[in-house]
């Protein structure tokens, strides 16, 4: 660790996070707190990174100041422990709206007809473009850890899904790991799709059912929150996304 700080430094990489704002956002995180001392410092430097390559944006109002940016970046980072700083890659912009934000979508039927309606998000992850988060949904995501929620992870999942230029559900992987993951995860949506479809009730999110790149999102935010109804419930999709993310921190929190 010490020597991926050296050669950052080296190569002209901002200054780490002032311990103080550091400390802060530690304490605010249960995520961060149940890291090891590495892992913990190893997420400090990809949210520098993070604060150093992306604008952060709050809109409508909100106010964010250092301790609040450093939380986000770490939220967002968190992903990226196993992984890496190439998922920073490929968008610029973190926008922040403070609370659940209205788009409108669009779509062009295969009569042509043009169907518009409104949809009220608490996040969204722009393929080429920015990530957007509802801050009143962190915040309820950090009061409440181990309930399956967490819009940041979710959306951070989409970013590295789209990495390999296909939101598909599947991230950028090894040739071998990617064969494996893509029949697992298949198999998986299907079979959970299948049952929300037949009205089951399942203790994952239905969301999940709603395409692949949805499904593995929504199983990256039960992973970080929920990571033991994760292992009943999907045991070969958890095991996966260990491999991706690294151990679970609410696994360590126990």
């Amino acid at each position: 660790m010490r020597s991926l700080i050296r050669r950052l430094f080296a190569a002209g990489a901002p200054p780490p996070i002032e311990d103080e704002t550091w400390s802060a956002a530690v304490a605010r995180l249960p995520w961060v707190r149940a890291l090891d001392g590495p892992r913990c410092e190893h997420l400090r430097t990809l949210a520098t990174l993070f604060l150093h390559r992306k604008a952060i944006t709050p809109v409508a109002g909100l106010s964010l100041d250092e301790r609040d940016r450093t939380a986000l970046a770490a939220l967002c980072c968190l992903p990226l422990l196993e992984f890496g700083e190439e998922g920073l890659h490929g968008w610029s912009q973190l926008i922040v709206y403070p609370e659940a934000f209205r788009v409108n979508r669009s779509h062009v039927d295969a009569a042509g007809v043009m169907h518009e309606w409104d949809d009220e998000l608490i996040g969204e992850a722009w393929e080429s473009g920015p990530l957007v988060l509802s801050w009143a949904d962190v915040e309820a995501d950090i009061a409440e850890p181990e309930t399956g929620f967490c819009v940041a992870v979710h959306e951070m999942a989409h970013k590295l899904d789209a990495l390999d230029g296909v939101l598909d559900g599947t991230p950028p992987l090894p040739r071998d790991w990617q064969r494996a993951w893509a029949q697992d995860f298949q198999r998986d949506f299907d079979a959970f799709a299948a049952r929300v479809d037949a009205g089951d009730d399942l203790p994952i999110d239905p969301y999940a059912a709603e395409a692949p790149e949805e499904f593995f999102a929504v199983c990256s935010e039960y992973h970080f929150s929920a990571p033991a109804l994760l292992r009943d419930v999907l045991p070969d999709v958890a095991a996966h996304l260990a491999r991706l993310y690294g151990p679970s921190p609410m696994d360590v929190a126990r």
